[in-house]
């Protein structure tokens, strides 16, 4: 299957080991459906720093498609953070560098070369929000990572474009989650799935829920866990439609979560990891 990561990337400076490593939650996307046995483009824009330079190499040498994207004067995107028993705390941020100033239209310009992709994922550090209308109308699936920065009130006119909503909802009760999905499939969302840390997940297809347990492994870095499991939700989950639909839920939910933790065992989002 064809799928196409559209948005941020980023440098993960972790300051405890002065080590920086590519991530950023669109690219992370590409990454893994690569490593999911997908082929997986990416999209997105990029500073022209040493920062840039490592991300730009290492997409190149996993041999992930880059042919439309942006490279700008200015900062990479980059956060900086420490690890504490394998749990990311974030330290800061410049905010996506120079992706927050540089708007995202120009995707627009290569219609026809998004119309190759099964699927798209983009998510809110993307700085695309007002381009979401218009991908919406490509016809082409649509999944959306709201993280866990999302205001409600501006997250669910969002929803109507999105065909697959993820939020990460660990600091919410389960009944305040519930309550979150159901707004949001009700604002347009097909299905919309909340992880909730080591509760693991609740997914909501307007009709019926549907829990998954973590698959739990001791984390070497949680980095990059949520991006795993969306990623390898809704390849799986859409390369299984000819499936009844709650069995091809169940399934992509379980497959998911073994991927995550797979990924829990990896340092960053998916290691290439180098000093700076």
């Amino acid at each position: 299957m064809n799928v196409i990561g559209i948005g941020d990337n980023v440098v993960d400076k972790y300051a405890h080991t002065r080590t920086m490593y590519p991530g950023g939650n669109a690219l992370n996307f590409s990454v893994y459906a690569k490593m999911l046995g997908h082929r997986a483009d990416y999209l997105g824009i990029f500073g022209n720093d040493s920062a840039a330079q490592h991300v730009i190499s290492v997409v190149d040498e996993l041999g992930i498609n880059r042919p439309y994207c942006l490279q700008v004067e200015g900062e990479n995107g980059c956060a900086q953070l420490k690890i504490e028993h394998g749990e990311r705390i974030f330290l800061g941020s410049n905010a996506g560098g120079i992706r927050k100033t540089t708007s995202m239209d120009f995707i627009f310009e290569h219609k026809d070369y998004l119309h190759e992709f099964a699927l798209i994922h983009s998510g809110c550090y993307s700085y695309i929000e007002d381009q979401l209308p218009a991908l919406h109308q490509l016809g082409i699936p649509l999944s959306y990572d709201f993280s866990d920065d999302f205001v409600l009130e501006q997250a669910l006119p969002l929803c109507r474009y999105v065909d697959f909503a993820f939020f990460s909802c660990a600091e919410y009760s389960p009944e305040q989650t519930q309550d979150i999905m159901m707004q949001a499939s009700k604002a347009g969302s097909g299905i919309v799935c909340a992880t909730r840390g080591s509760e693991g997940a609740l997914l909501y297809d307007g009709k019926q829920w549907y829990h998954q347990r973590p698959q739990y492994v001791v984390p070497v870095d949680t980095m990059g866990a949520g991006d795993a499991f969306i990623t390898a939700f809704v390849c799986h989950y859409l390369a299984t439609t000819h499936r009844q639909a709650d069995e091809a839920l169940v399934q992509s939910l379980q497959y998911a979560a073994d991927f995550s933790a797979q990924i829990c065992l990896k340092e960053g989002a998916f290691g290439y990891g180098i000093h700076y």
